[in-house]
């Protein structure tokens, strides 16, 4: 018999010889199954970029409203952290594996916009945009959540999709007085 395992955005075939004792063998995963795996170390990889950029931006954004700025992005990359510590988890209570590294997230990696310029507007519109995708693809996430019989992974969606939201109105307001 065969373990299957999530390896990046992908799956791979472990035998049960090299398996702890302890796991039971796993039928191989549903459609469904898998495309909510492969999504939710999408969004992991989503969330642990917004951390860097969130934690780049705090430090590199300069501007009248800097304090604000400043103290409002510090509480958002320790959001970050938190938020792709908790998918990631949810991944491996379902007994797959996340990457093992950077490279392996930013391999799962898709659509992230990077910022390109130190002028403080810039980057905080793009922060807000990437903010943005990663509450739609949470929403998109919340679906596959519900057909899998996951409805741990649904109300973590539903988390992530208020506080994406919530955080990219906050950015958005603060642009609008720049």
């Amino acid at each position: 018999m065969e373990i299957l395992k999530a390896m990046g955005p992908g799956l791979m075939v472990v035998p049960e010889s090299d398996a702890q004792e302890s796991l039971q063998p796993q039928e191989a995963p549903s459609p469904d199954l898998r495309r909510l795996i492969e999504q939710l170390i999408l969004l992991a990889s989503m969330l642990k970029e917004l951390e860097t950029q969130s934690h780049l931006v705090h430090l590199n954004y300069e501007g009248e409203n800097f304090l604000a700025v400043h103290a409002f992005l510090k509480d958002r990359y320790g959001e970050h952290l938190e938020q792709f510590d908790r998918v990631a988890e949810l991944v491996r209570s379902m007994d797959y594996w996340m990457p093992l590294c950077s490279c392996g997230l930013k391999d799962a990696l898709a659509g992230f916009q990077h910022i390109c310029s130190h002028d403080g507007r810039e980057m905080l519109v793009t922060y807000y945009s990437n903010l943005e995708a990663m509450g739609y693809l949470a929403k998109r996430i919340e679906p596959l959540a519900q057909e899998a019989g996951a409805p741990d992974v649904a109300n973590a969606m539903a988390d992530l999709v208020g506080a994406a939201f919530k955080a990219s109105w906050f950015v958005k307001a603060t642009l609008r007085d720049c």
